[in-house]
């Protein structure tokens, strides 16, 4: 779509507002709006400005003045507002050269897409992320010097079953029980199938949509696969409608891989496969149907994976997830169809087309402008070295001895041990010029500063059940 398209859309939909919508160094969309007059096709080369300082991790006040410029190809109109509105994603530019800002995750995700051209490798990434949430009826939280409590409550929470609803019609799914249940046990279909609707209406390619393993309304909506930053784009959009969506049914939706102990987490299983003039190159007769070049990406991803893990897990809440017992892949071991492998190569056709690597470990808090580049990064590493990814893990690896766990490496257990890793292990990173090593002392500086020593400080309930008879 050309900007003079663009001025055609505005103009048969009726818009009187244009919102631009762009992605913050953490991996929150922020947006501002101007009326549609203010739109013109000058306004794509010249962009629009605004205070970069506000921003977390980017711009110092005394160099604040930062400028957006509207990717033509993404206006749609958006779906929520009242008034007909033309929303269009943006890229980050320095005002006075003009130039992409280093610190734009969306130019970060393009310049990947670049990388990988330029390497004679392939011409196209793709990404398939299945991103889990939680859909609740209520959540209250709050911390101060004295107190700290966090709240969440759904009628479809199993702690509900007792409770004295007025009549409580039972029907709420048991702990690890919420897969694939038909209603009413499952309790949400048309809420997920408004999303999906609103997804497809937004040019988004939807497969399936289900209630996932835990109880109290989690949830998986899966996207056909697309190119890198594309994927990136309909993943905020994803967001975006999922959260939209559940508010407008007075719900909320959350992304937070663990809000709840002794259930299952929200995860983001990625799916990603590099092709070559139309022709997928992980299909091959190696194991598990695959490429020795989709081994060898293997292979990086499994090298890197500790260091990945502070980009694609990047809270201190992802490794509450990342415990065994929880179908979480915590051991980084690839397989056929074994799901508690950090890495799996799904089985489900024998088309070439389908053959692909799927990453588990991510999950959905991640920047996806980053976490994609990043995986992208690593596999292309494994390739360009041939890394061997070893034998693959037949076994549960839940249920290995401890003589055979000592051989198998596992995943980071905390946000703070992932960024150590990422401070020794970032060279593959810096290939291309995809990130540069600003970005990622920008975002281990904030990680530490803003997350993982906050958190470090704070007293959290159990402790008082565990130590205040101390």
């Amino acid at each position: 779509m050309t900007p003079q398209n663009v001025l055609a859309l505005a103009k048969e939909k009726g818009a009187k507002m244009v919102d631009f919508k762009f992605i913050d160094f953490l991996g929150i969309w922020h947006h501002f709006s101007v009326p549609v007059r203010e739109l013109s096709e000058d306004s794509f080369k010249e962009g629009f400005g605004f205070d970069g300082s506000s921003l977390r991790g980017w711009m110092p006040i005394n160099a604040s003045d930062m400028i957006i410029k509207a990717n033509p190809e993404s206006a749609v109109i958006d779906p929520f507002y009242t008034v007909p509105t033309l929303s269009m994603i943006c890229n980050i530019y320095d005002p006075l050269t003009h130039e992409n800002y280093n610190k734009d995750p969306r130019y970060i995700a393009q310049k990947a897409e670049k990388y990988l051209q330029s390497t004679g490798i392939g011409d196209t990434s793709y990404f398939g992320p299945e991103a889990e949430f939680f859909i609740f009826d209520n959540i209250q939280f709050d911390q101060s010097v004295n107190q700290g409590f966090y709240f969440i409550d759904s009628a479809e929470g199993h702690w509900n079953s007792g409770k004295d609803e007025g009549p409580n019609l039972g029907y709420k799914p048991r702990y690890k029980e919420g897969y694939f249940p038909v209603p009413p046990l499952d309790s949400q279909q048309d809420i997920r199938t408004e999303m999906v609707l609103c997804m497809e209406q937004m040019g988004i390619h939807v497969e399936c949509q289900h209630h996932e393993v835990a109880t109290a309304g989690q949830a998986e909506i899966d996207m056909r696969f697309s190119p890198l930053t594309k994927m990136a784009d309909n993943l905020m959009w994803f967001k975006y409608i999922v959260k939209n969506v559940a508010k407008k049914n007075n719900k909320t939706a959350t992304f937070m891989p663990k809000p709840l102990f002794g259930d299952n987490g929200s995860g983001m299983h990625t799916h990603i496969s590099i092709w070559k003039d139309e022709k997928n190159l992980f299909a091959g007769d190696s194991y598990g149907g695959l490429s020795q070049m989709g081994l060898h990406f293997i292979g990086g991803i499994l090298k890197h994976a500790p260091a990945l893990l502070a980009l694609c897990c990047p809270t201190t809440n992802s490794y509450r997830r990342l415990v065994p017992g929880y179908e979480a892949p915590v051991n980084l071991a690839y397989s056929c169809r074994n799901r508690s492998a950090a890495i799996r190569i799904p089985m489900y056709s024998k088309s070439p087309k389908s053959k692909r690597v799927e990453f588990r470990t991510p999950d959905p808090s991640c920047n996806p402008y980053l976490a994609f580049p990043a995986m992208l990064m690593a596999g292309l590493d494994g390739i360009e070295n041939k890394l061997d990814p070893g034998a693959p893990m037949e076994k549960n690896t839940y249920t290995l001895t401890a003589e055979e766990q000592k051989e198998v490496p596992t995943v980071p257990a905390s946000l703070e041990e992932a960024i150590q890793h990422l401070q020794k292990d970032y060279e593959f990173l810096l290939k291309g010029d995809v990130f540069t090593k600003d970005v990622i002392d920008t975002w281990i500086e904030y990680k530490m500063e803003n997350e993982v020593n906050p958190v470090r400080l704070r007293p959290v309930p159990y402790e008082f059940s565990l130590y205040y008879d101390v």
